[in-house]
């Protein structure tokens, strides 16, 4: 009989609402080229709606029955991302004896290259170059200069994924990313060929805070698999009354 390779539970939570965030959606209503961020993209801070997001999140998971809550967190080093899980952290998360957080670079946002603080108008007066490698490349594979395209995602990914089967199996697993960190996990843990994922990313942004959730099932495979429980769930935030956000990324294009 194959051993468990999963955890039990895992759960993967884009970060609450980011100053980048909010100064790009401002950047796009006045059409301008350029995101007004003056942080390196690691170094941006979560907007305070954000830390509510964050808050009110961290308090839905510590009011789950203790065998239920997460044991293991781990986190991107972006700031906004450790923001998000200290904030959950603080709030009980973990339950009552309360785990390491656990920061993995591994987990870190895309990194856009020269495209970062750029809006779609910038990179097309910029570098209409890239817009074009991009149109005939796809979202998928595209590359620019300095930055990584969704595969270069994947492969780091592959490898966070082998580390948390390797030391977090049987275990409840919660981690706190990025957009597209979800969406390529998603990719990852379910098979999904670049049109599957990329009809999911067209059909909307992953909301701040929303919460993709996996449980292990032994049957579907050797070894069992992690199935799809829910995704981009924002029913803690609506319950408490806290404002839902669904931004893109605060550096480069969508």
């Amino acid at each position: 009989m194959m051993q468990q390779r999963w955890p039990e539970r895992l759960w993967i939570v884009r970060h609450g609402e980011s100053s980048g965030n909010v100064a790009r959606a401002a950047a796009l209503a006045a059409r301008q080229a350029r995101i007004d961020v003056a942080e390196r993209d690691v170094d941006v801070p979560l907007s305070s709606l954000g830390g509510q997001q964050s808050r009110t999140l961290g308090r839905w998971f510590a009011a789950m029955p203790e065998h239920e809550r997460p044991e293991v967190l781990l986190t991107s080093p972006y700031r906004r991302a450790r923001q998000t899980a200290e904030w959950m952290h603080k709030q009980g998360a973990l339950g009552s004896e309360p785990g390491r957080m656990v920061v993995d670079e591994r987990l870190r946002e895309k990194e856009f290259g020269v495209l970062d603080r750029l809006t779609s108008h910038g990179i097309a007066e910029q570098y209409p170059d890239q817009v074009e490698f991009r149109r005939f490349l796809g979202k998928f594979y595209h590359r620019p200069p300095g930055g990584e395209s969704w595969c270069d995602v994947i492969l780091r990914l592959r490898s966070a994924l082998d580390t948390i089967s390797l030391h977090h199996s049987g275990r409840r697993v919660l981690i706190v990313g990025h957009q597209v960190v979800v969406l390529c996990l998603r990719y990852l843990l379910e098979g999904l060929t670049e049109e599957e994922i990329l009809a999911i990313d067209r059909e909307g942004d992953v909301a701040n805070c929303g919460v993709t959730e996996y449980s292990f099932d032994p049957d579907p495979a050797p070894g069992g698999a992690l199935v799809l429980r829910r995704y981009n769930f924002i029913a803690p935030l609506e319950d408490e009354g806290t404002e839902t956000t669904a931004e893109p990324a605060g550096g480069g294009a969508r």
